[in-house]
């Protein structure tokens, strides 16, 4: 029998509204279970330990929970004692969290290792496994290679899954960040792919396949004692199966024959049961003004770029700089920031844009006024004084004087 429980969070694992969600999971980890993040999914990048540092400061600072980092990064060239002192860590847990990275990656590392069988073995002695954002992916029986698709262009295509949950009687395709909305004049929802891809990418899963759909900031939690799950976080939770869905938000509970796309058993679906904890909304509401703030700048910095302004140009780049820093401080959910830069190194090519084209206009001008200036000379040398006036009356609306001297004309702004 399978006494634990399994996480499924669509984003924001280490951010304000997951806090409250952590500490309802972590209410029947056991004193002596370790508690780990395991840093598989994002192993190939220069900033890993970074990442695991954070996740471990987070837990202890807003989560009030100590965390150990459970380092399995390459397969292929982890020394065999950091291999073994790995699974042991994990045979002594009762928490893991899996998070940010690649999902394809991780498969990669994890598919002929132990690991994804110890953790199926934690959630049977009743431990529970948090598997979030790029690494929920890997949870079911298909993993969607997201960067692949979205970054580099591969076709559209599926990768064999971790399967974690099949080990547990759960067959499912885990896709979070349902509700994706960063691609602003294009569709990003389904993890980035779009109803139109997403579409085909269904077509091209087994028949009859119920695909588990996660908001962003938003959990499935799934307890096994009770063969039921419920929503935490912000967000709803959607199943869908054969281009049929049902959704469920906040609170609302569901059952396993719902979780395998039993529509039928829409009648158990039941209200807000789940005590929700009123930080979570705290949470919320420092994720908007985080991005109230940076969108205001953002709009703010193109109306300088449009007036061809580059002193507030710079101040408001300044004033990006500044949010992202204090939302670092402040922990802010990582993916908020990293989505941020992205807006402020835009900025940053705009405004390098803006004031070269600044100085080059002067330049032009300079050319213009120049050759205005030449042909007003050759007018008077053939004494046709009034287009002469004319150019100088020219001239002299755009801010140009011209002086006549025995040298020639000279001008000045």
């Amino acid at each position: 029998m399978i006494r634990g429980t399994i996480a499924l969070i669509g984003s924001g694992e280490l951010s304000g509204t997951m806090v409250e969600t952590h500490k309802k999971l972590l209410t029947g980890i056991k004193p002596e279970e370790k508690v780990l993040f395991l840093d598989t999914p994002a192993g190939f990048q220069e900033n890993v330990d970074l990442i695991a540092h954070r996740a471990v400061d987070f837990f202890e600072r807003q989560v009030l929970q100590r965390m150990e980092v459970a380092s399995f990064k390459e397969a292929d060239t982890l020394p065999d004692a950091d291999t073994e002192h790995t699974y042991q860590l994990l045979g002594e847990a009762g928490f893991v969290l899996l998070g940010p990275g690649s999902p394809t990656y991780a498969v990669r590392q994890l598919k002929k290792t132990p690991v994804p069988a110890l953790l199926s073995a934690m959630v049977a002695r009743g431990g529970c496994l948090v598997v979030a954002s790029a690494a929920a992916l890997t949870a079911g029986t298909h993993t969607l290679p997201v960067y692949e698709i979205y970054k580099v262009g591969e076709p559209l295509h599926w990768v064999e899954g971790l399967n974690i949950l099949g080990n547990t009687g759960l067959k499912l395709v885990v896709i979070p960040h349902w509700n994706n909305a960063e691609g602003g004049n294009h569709d990003t929802r389904f993890c980035y792919m779009g109803e139109k891809r997403f579409r085909t990418l269904e077509e091209q899963l087994p028949a009859g396949t119920t695909i588990l759909g996660i908001d962003e900031h938003t959990a499935c939690i799934i307890d096994f004692t009770s063969s039921r799950a419920y929503v935490a976080g912000i967000g709803r939770v959607t199943i869908r199966r054969s281009g049929t869905e049902q959704v469920f938000n906040r609170g609302e509970e569901l059952n396993f024959k719902q979780l395998t796309g039993n529509f039928e058993a829409d009648d158990q679906k039941t209200g807000p049961e789940i005590a929700i904890e009123p930080s979570s909304d705290d949470a919320i509401s420092r994720d908007s003004a985080f991005w109230s703030r940076m969108h205001g700048i953002e709009k703010a910095f193109q109306r300088a770029l449009d007036q061809n302004d580059p002193a507030a140009m710079i101040t408001r780049l300044l004033e990006a700089d500044g949010l992202l820093w204090q939302a670092q401080l402040d922990l802010e959910n990582p993916e908020f920031i990293s989505q941020g830069r992205e807006i402020f190194r835009e900025m940053i090519v705009l405004a390098g844009t803006g004031i070269n084209q600044a100085v080059e206009m002067p330049r032009r001008f300079e050319l213009l006024v120049k050759g205005l200036v030449e042909l007003r000379e050759q007018c008077r040398r053939e004494k046709r004084w009034s287009e002469a006036d004319q150019i100088r009356t020219l001239l002299q609306n755009a801010g140009v004087s011209v002086e006549d001297t025995r040298e020639g004309p000279r001008w000045s702004f």
